[in-house]
């Protein structure tokens, strides 16, 4: 077996758009007894492939004598969507205490991305051998959990009756949250806006991350500071308490929950003294802030729909000049982007049956243009088998149609909505849908396309759109509103961005990861948006 340990333990492997970490915890069942007198005593080692090259990452403990551990060490991996993470899980049999894999016996290996982990949440798959055989009847089961504490928390404070610090007014206080930090001070968390010429001010509800006000743990002992502002930055102190996250959260809006403000050295002068006001939590709300994970462990699918431009300006497909040339080395720019979309979007879909559409042929037998039309000429049954099946059909279609025109978006768009919108019956974060257009040219009918796309941002919908040759692509960043808000022609503005525009000539010399990278970068915060916009947690989420 061709396993190398790395020189120094791999770092976290990937780009800047890490979305979070992933905890897999590794059972294996019925492995192979590869000892004579007792049973195998397995463990499971991790590797990634970086550069075309299988780097070790981590490995478990050693289960003494058991053919079904379930191992506790538990391995941590950085995940990217917008990459096609490759994993392999091998297992061998301990012998001696040598680091070295060659030395312990081989009990079989699984491989498979990321992507399919996260989508499942839960495989159970078979081990192979070297020789791609069954590892007798071993098999492997890989959990995946999200690790992140995904919780807020949102409070509302008022105060009554502090104490007057402006000679010729009232106080114009404000609040400061604090928890202690390693080094054993006080570390400012949150700090509330001013409320100017009051001692009974009502403050704006804030939410903070639960991690950052108590590290995640509601019997932390956290402090409130109560201050008189002052514009020159001297303000003056009205008094302060400390409190813990589980007792503000016996706040409730029918009952809130009032905390003295105590100035420690007026306390210690004044016998009489009784507090410098009170601090009132109105309520206090710990929710989830759930993340593009949470609801793809949730069991939310991605339904990849790919539209593809066959007008003329595309140019005859048999002459390399086009644009929809098959070159000797089996690709064209139009397939190029179909791999790089596709292959990261399959994992998230588990029939992996996209629908292939075309716009802006001539189809035969009657030779009528069609902007709406299935690239395997079954307007029934649209879908192809992977990102195989779409490759396979686009070829196969070519010699078959004829460019023609105008380019139209509206009809694809509209057509991939009517789905959308049927899925939001189901009022489950269960679909998100996915319309990749890869196109040549200039929009035919902006009018009607910056209308559809109004339309589907209220829908559980992103579209992505490659533009492929040298055409001037102004139009479709005018789609793309990174810039500016997309009106309809009636007016109406786009609930939320939801057009990602790449042109495919500044990735022409780049490694092909990178164009999957810069289109699929923005898709996460996109299906988070539109599921907490429409109130929608993931499916099998938890209570706060």
């Amino acid at each position: 077996m061709a396993y190398t340990m790395p020189p120094t333990p791999a770092g976290p492997v990937g780009s800047q758009y890490c979305v979070c970490k992933v905890e897999l915890s590794i059972c294996g069942q019925n492995l192979l007894d590869r000892d004579v007198t007792s049973k195998s005593d397995p463990f499971c080692v991790l590797f990634m492939e970086v550069n075309g090259k299988w780097v070790e990452l981590d490995r478990t403990e050693t289960a003494v004598n058991n053919l079904n551990p379930a191992f506790a060490k538990k391995f941590i991996i950085d995940y990217h969507f917008e990459e096609v993470q490759k994993l392999k899980f091998a297992l061998f049999d301990q012998d001696k205490s040598s680091t070295q894999l060659y030395e312990h016996d081989f009990l079989g290996e699984f491989s498979c991305t990321l992507g399919t982990i996260v989508s499942s949440k839960k495989i159970t798959r078979t081990l192979l051998l070297g020789n791609g055989k069954p590892a007798g009847k071993g098999m492997i089961t890989i959990a995946a959990q999200e690790l992140s504490d995904n919780r807020v928390i949102t409070l509302s404070m008022a105060g009554r009756k502090l104490d007057k610090k402006d000679l010729f007014g009232k106080s114009d206080p404000f609040l400061e949250f604090y928890k202690p930090g390693d080094d054993g001070k006080w570390m400012l968390v949150h700090r509330t806006e001013v409320i100017k010429y009051t001692l009974d001010p009502v403050w704006k509800p804030f939410t903070v991350p639960l991690v950052s006000l108590c590290d995640g743990d509601m019997e932390k002992l956290i402090k409130v500071v109560c201050y008189d502002y002052d514009s020159d930055g001297g303000h003056d102190f009205i008094g302060e308490f400390q409190t813990s996250v589980a007792r503000l959260c016996e706040a409730q809006d029918a009952s809130p929950l009032e905390l003295e403000c105590i100035n420690p050295k007026k306390q210690k002068k004044k016998k009489n003294y009784k507090n410098s006001g009170i601090i009132i939590v109105k309520s206090c709300k710990i929710t989830r802030d759930f993340s593009f994970l949470d609801y793809i462990l949730g069991g939310c699918q991605l339904m990849f729909t790919v539209g593809i431009d066959f007008t003329a300006s595309n140019g005859n497909p048999q002459e390399p000049s086009s644009l929809h040339y098959i070159n000797p080395l089996g690709t064209n720019e139009y397939l190029s982007a179909i791999w790089a979309v596709g292959q990261i979007i399959q994992d998230y879909d588990s029939d992996k049956m996209f629908p292939a559409l075309g716009f802006g042929a001539q189809l035969p037998p009657d030779w009528k243009v069609s902007h709406e039309f299935a690239i395997n000429f079954n307007p029934r049954n649209p879908f192809c088998s992977g990102v195989e099946g779409i490759v396979q059909a686009y070829s196969a279609c070519l010699p078959h149609i004829r460019f023609y025109g105008p380019t139209n978006f509206s009809p694809i768009i509209n057509h991939v909505a009517r789905f959308a919108a049927q899925a939001t019956q189901q009022e489950t974060a269960s679909q998100y849908f996915i319309l990749l257009i890869i196109t040549d040219g200039v929009i035919s009918d902006m009018d009607e396309t910056r209308h559809a796309v109004v339309q589907a941002s209220k829908l559980p919908m992103s579209i992505i759109i490659v533009g492929v040759g040298n055409a001037d692509f102004a139009a479709m960043e005018f789609l793309d509103g990174d810039s500016r808000v997309l009106h309809s022609y009636t007016g109406e503005e786009a609930v939320r961005d939801i057009v990602q525009f790449v042109p495919f000539r500044n990735f022409r010399n780049v490694p092909k990861e990178t164009l999957a990278k810069a289109v699929l970068a923005e898709l996460p915060q996109q299906v988070v948006q539109y599921f907490k916009h429409q109130n929608l947690p993931p499916i099998n989420s938890e209570p706060a």
